[in-house]
């Protein structure tokens, strides 16, 4: 837990001043480098000192933001959609007079994974808490949905950034995302969706197609590479979070297998041996289900699944006009930077080896007279983020062209 000292309004006046990527951060919501409405009509909400919340700002370019946040000098901000027209005339496009509409048109389409949903499931920490054995089950969620959206819906342009404290949300930015109605996002959202039901019920992936009394039916092919994963890290998981060890644990296992004789079996075993490891036990329910049939083996899948699928915050999908975060905005309890994470070194990512911004702060001032984001263990995560949005901006040229080359077909 951050000292308020280190988010004290002075601190994030000279992070903003000094270290904020403003200019990235422009061009990647903007997807060129000269202002238009995907930037120009964009929403941005401002919680400023004492929870006071300010909605429906908008600006002409990079400079006219920092001159904003500079001034507001605001705890975080949140970014919004592109709206029909400027949202700080929302209340003209509205009026019946002038005929227009205010409405979102595009939209990054954004998630939301927060380690609190893995309370159930994890026991190195609980709540608000979070460390590099429990960011184990973030990562698996990063590798399958990465996988799943670039695969399975033919998207490029992922950006996933931690949440500063514990969590990680995705910012996709391909075309054909940025453009997906409300309903067609509840629709993503529905397809991804796995983990459903509270914590009375026991039994949260009911994924199958039909089956029979004897046969479960099949799961997904969508959900093969999840199944994988899950498979791959699982003994490892065992090992470090001890799922089962606890009675409540290894209950709650035993509740999600159909075959009642096994249950009662093990039942009776391990209530007088209290004390064997998780991975142990899932070695002699395994033993007990082998020969028993594909309903049970089925199981076995499921509880995988159970444990290591994406945990989803749907409601943060589904509308166009939900604000998120802003990459690179500092957490006021942790003083961590929402910084970007690389999906394909998630496992090695230390949600507490995060620059601080008074660590960023110190940086800035060794470096000297004149430094900036540079300077700083700031710049590989700021690098990062250009990266990604060269290819962006690439893919914008790319489709220019082909429109150029189809009109120019059509007029010949």
């Amino acid at each position: 837990m951050a000292d308020s000292a280190e988010t004290s309004p002075e601190v994030m006046l000279q992070f903003y001043r000094m270290l904020y990527p403003f200019k990235s951060i422009f061009t990647w919501l903007n997807q060129e480098h000269a202002p238009k409405d995907l930037f120009t009509n964009r929403e941005f909400a401002f919680t400023l000192q004492g929870d006071v919340y300010l909605r429906y700002n908008c600006f002409s370019n990079a400079e006219e933001l920092k001159k904003q946040v500079c001034a507001l000098n605001p705890t975080r901000f949140e970014i919004g959609p592109m709206y029909s027209s400027r949202p700080s005339e929302r209340k003209l496009a509205r009026s019946v007079k002038s005929g227009k509409l205010f409405t979102p048109l595009k939209r990054e389409l954004v998630f939301d994974i927060d380690m609190t949903d893995y309370d159930g499931v994890r026991t190195c920490c609980t709540s608000a808490g979070i460390c590099k054995r429990c960011w184990a089950f973030i990562a698996n969620a990063v590798r399958v949905l990465d996988s799943a959206l670039r695969t399975q819906f033919g998207y490029h342009h992922l950006l996933w950034v931690y949440s500063g404290r514990r969590g990680i949300h995705l910012w996709v930015s391909d075309d054909e995302a940025m453009g997906l109605t409300d309903e067609l996002r509840r629709a993503v959202v529905g397809a991804l969706t796995v983990i459903e039901g509270g914590k009375e019920m026991a039994k949260k992936v009911n994924v199958r197609g039909i089956g029979t009394k004897s046969h479960p039916g099949d799961l997904p092919p969508s959900l093969w590479h999840a199944r994988d994963e899950g498979s791959r890290m699982w003994y490892p998981l065992l090992d470090d979070q001890e799922c089962f060890l606890s009675e409540d644990g290894w209950r709650t296992l035993l509740k999600l297998i159909p075959d009642k004789k096994i249950v009662e079996t093990l039942e009776e075993r391990w209530e007088k041996q209290p004390g064997i490891e998780s991975s142990k036990k899932w070695d002699e329910l395994k033993a007990e289900v082998k020969g028993t049939g594909a309903r049970n083996l089925a199981a076995l899948e499921d509880i995988i699944l159970q444990y290591t699928y994406p945990r989803l915050d749907a409601e943060v999908s589904k509308h166009r006009n939900h604000l998120l975060k802003a990459p690179f905005c500092v957490h006021p309890k942790t003083g961590r930077v929402c910084v970007p994470v690389d999906p394909n070194r998630v496992e090695n990512f230390d949600p507490n080896a995060v620059p601080t911004v008074m660590q960023l702060l110190q940086e800035l001032d060794k470096a000297g007279e004149g430094a900036n984001w540079e300077h700083t263990s700031l710049k590989p995560y700021v690098d990062m983020l250009d990266r990604h949005v060269m290819g962006i901006l690439d893919d914008v040229r790319r489709r220019e062209r082909a429109r150029a080359v189809l009109q120019h077909d059509l007029n010949w």
